[in-house]
Order: structure tokens, then C-alpha cells, then sequence
């Protein structure tokens, strides 16, 4: 079930509804989604060399939103984090904003998201530095998540962290041992007092916030699967057309999978309910959700060659992946693009 299509049926009681809450980037996502492989967007005209069949196709919005677009920019992530695997145990750190703080998250997106990444980030380095078993630059991932499994507004960062670290002092890699990383407890305790310090120095209104804060550190082997499953939320909105199964009087209905057991679960509402719940995770336009921190950021390329060579991992270079070949309906031969055309310019 298409998620244009949903947002055709709901748009005018949605932004009735929710006319005080909407956002400049909601608004502009709700018209790219509508476009998207429509000839509203644009569209291209294919050829075939082998049979001359020539193809007029519509353009996708290419909005980061949209659950059509940017599957390719999801697989090159995929591809260049894969490359960068190391043959060691990892860890994934997850730092939940506790709900007393969702308010001013809501207000000061831009600042409180950022500030999010950059506290969590910090709290590892320092406990990768001080940790008296490791005393190391820690390799990090950091990436933003706004929504919960049931696609409620809920703002916590993932953080994937190899198991080892370098020792710039002794010029030394050391790798650490079994699996665990560092006590969830502890971290959270920084991170609360940090982040709530960081948050007053932005001259944000902070409100009352629990002395308890959520902070998981979990073990899991060897870090593929964790990079796989963060890479389906990147580029490609928060929820997959395929997990929209229903649209019937004003409601619609959705698939999610529970946590920790895997099962499928279904929630019902009502259909300008459903586009609040999935737009609400729009992000502040220019916003870096995903960053990379230590030995794994892009300027310390050669730093991870020599840890890869010490570890004697494989160098395994991130070539870019081509796009999939669109092939001609007639022979299946690979197509060619030979002129894109702007709506504007479609009627010549």
C-alpha cells in the first residue's frame, strides 16, 4: 500500500487537525512524496541501443522521508560501514532522551539532536580513555533515531562500537577482551549530567528531568547484522510501504515487529493519526543523522588502514556499487538515459 496514496486520502483532515503542530519540513516532505514517481516530479526518457525502444518514466522525489526513494544510498552506506569491519567483538550503546525532555527535543530539534550525538559520543570516548582495561581512542557510529517500534516520537542515538581501541601514546592497538564494554549505569549518569549541562550552556529552557536515565550497552558478535539493521531507517523514512496493510473507513493499519521477542504486532488508528505519527520523524532539512567518530571518521583513513593491518583483517576497499540497470521491456537489455525532463519542460 502506497504511503502517497494514504496521504492523497488524509492530507486535507491531517493538516487540519494538526495545522499548529506542522513543520516548514513536514509540509515539504508531504509534497515530495505526493510527486514522487509521478510525472509532477519530472520524468526521464530511456533508450535502448539493441532495439531502439525508447521510454518515458517518472522521476522519484528523492526526499530521505520518502519509503520509495534512496534505496541505493542505503546500500552504499551499507558497502562503505561493511568495509570498515573489524575482526573483533562489537557493542551497541543506545542513549534514550528520557520522555520529560520529548517536549523541548520537539522545539529545538536541530539543537537538541545534535547535542544528543555529540554528548553520547563524548561519554565513550571518556570512558574508552579512562577505562583502566582499555585506556583507548575508541572507533565510533553514531546514528539518530527519532521513532520507537510503534513509530512514537521517541529520540534515542545508536552508538556501534568495535571492541578495542588505540593507544596514540604507545602507538599501540589493544583489543578488548570478552564481552563486555562498560557499565550501563555509570554511562548514563555521565551522559545525564552532561547533556543537561550542554543543553542550559544552548540557553534552552530545560525542564525538571529525572535523576534515572536509560542507557543500554549490549553485546552483538561482530557488528554486520547491527550495521543492517540501522541502515534500513537511513535513507527511506521510518516505516516500509510493505508494513502498511490496511486502509479501511478512515482507518489505517500497520505492521511492526515487538522487541525482544521478533513477533509481529498490528496498530489501528485513524488515517490523518497514522501521517502524524509517520511525519513527526521529518528531519530538520540539513541534518546529519549519521556520523562517524575515532579511528572510524573519514579523516583518519589512514589510521584504520594500519589498525586493519595490525589485525590482520583484510583491506577491503568500499567500491561504489552501481545503480541497478534499467532494462527495456522489450529485450531486456540495459537502457540509457537520454534527456530528463523538469515538469515544466514536459510538454515539448
Amino acid at each position: 500500500m502506497k504511503l502517497a496514496s494514504i496521504i492523497e486520502h488524509y492530507e486535507t483532515p491531517f493538516k487540519t487537525k494538526y495545522a499548529d503542530r506542522l513543520l516548514p519540513g513536514q509540509l515539504r516532505a508531504i509534497e515530495a512524496m505526493k510527486r514522487c514517481r509521478t510525472p509532477d516530479a519530472g520524468e526521464v526518457l530511456w533508450h535502448c541501443d539493441d532495439c531502439a525502444q525508447q521510454l518515458r518514466h517518472p522521476r522519484s522525489c528523492g526526499h530521505r522521508s520518502c519509503p520509495q526513494c534512496q534505496n541505493h544510498a542505503a546500500t552504499q552506506w551499507l558497502a562503505r560501514q561493511q568495509a570498515k569491519l573489524l575482526p573483533v567483538e562489537y557493542f551497541m550503546v543506545t542513549f534514550t532522551l528520557p520522555h520529560e525532555l520529548r517536549g523541548l527535543a520537539w522545539r529545538a530539534q536541530k539543537r537538541v539532536y545534535n547535542l544528543l550525538l555529540v554528548t553520547a559520543a563524548g561519554t565513550l570516548k571518556d570512558f574508552g580513555l579512562d577505562a583502566k582495561r582499555l585506556r583507548s581512542e575508541l572507533g565510533m557510529t553514531t546514528v539518530l533515531h527519532t521513532h520507537s517500534r510503534r513509530l512514537d516520537y521517541h529520540p534515542h542515538c545508536h552508538v556501534i562500537v568495535p571492541g578495542g581501541g588505540v593507544d596514540r601514546a604507545r602507538r599501540q592497538w589493544k583489543k578488548l577482551k570478552g564481552t563486555y564494554l562498560f557499565n550501563a549505569f555509570a554511562l548514563a549518569k555521565v551522559f545525564r549530567a552532561r547533556l543537561l549541562a550542554a543543553m542550559k550552556a544552548e540557553g534552552l529552557s530545560v525542564p525538571d528531568a529525572p535523576q534515572k536515565w536509560v542507557v543500554h550497552c549490549k553485546h552483538i558478535g561482530k557488528g554486520r547484522a547491527a550495521l543492517e539493521y540501522l541502515s534500513r531507517y537511513l535513507y527511506r523514512g521510518v516505516i516500509g510501504e510493505s508494513n502498511i496493510v490496511a486502509d479501511q473507513d478512515g482507518q489505517v493499519t500497520f505492521r511492526y515487529t515487538e522487541g525482544g521477542t521478533g513477533s509481529p504486532r498490528y496498530r489501528t488508528l485513524p488515517g490523518e493519526d497514522f501521517l502524524w505519527l509517520v511525519l513527526q520523524h521529518v528531519l530538520p532539512k540539513g541534518f546529519r543523522r549519521v556520523r562517524d567518530h575515532g579511528f572510524l571518521h573519514g579523516n583518519a583513513k589512514r589510521l584504520l588502514v594500519l589498525v586493519r593491518w595490525v589485525l590482520r583483517a583484510m583491506i577491503v576497499a568500499a567500491a561504489p556499487k552501481p545503480r541497478p540497470a534499467f532494462k527495456c521491456p522489450r529485450c531486456r537489455s540495459p537502457m540509457h538515459v537520454l534527456a530528463i525532463f523538469s515538469p515544466a519542460s514536459q510538454s515539448g
